[in-house]
């Protein structure tokens, strides 16, 4: 049996990003280790895509912009590193992958996602 049989034999393993949508608003807790000192870093910013649905290699993108700068981090879905996520707004869209977004504004981005009622985490 290879590592990835392996892996996916275990059905002990959960995930924290199992459950998210492309659209939604989210704030990402992750440990890091720096040395020998662990600390919480949070990332918020919009779900551009999800990729491969729930399975072991599954992925999704966060996308925020900070300063002008846009800034994209992809999580792999089951990576224990994760503390928590909490959702912080949910939205419809009607595409699965917003690659678009990253040639807008953050007017025109506002102006393209339906925001749903608020979400509570």
């Amino acid at each position: 049996m290879n590592r990835l049989q392996l892996f996916q034999s275990k059905s002990s393993v959960e995930s924290k990003l199992k459950d998210l949508r492309v659209g939604w608003t989210v704030k990402i807790y992750q440990k890091i280790k720096e040395g020998e000192k662990t600390r919480t870093q949070a990332f918020e910013g919009l779900i551009i895509s999800k990729k491969h649905g729930n399975e072991p290699g599954g992925t999704i993108t966060v996308r925020k912009v900070t300063g002008g700068i846009g800034v994209e981090k992809t999580y792999p879905i089951y990576l224990p590193s994760i503390e928590k996520v909490q959702v912080l707004r949910k939205a419809k869209v009607r595409r699965a992958k917003l690659y678009y977004l990253r040639d807008k504004s953050s007017r025109e981005i506002r102006r393209k996602i339906k925001h749903e009622a608020p979400a509570v985490a």
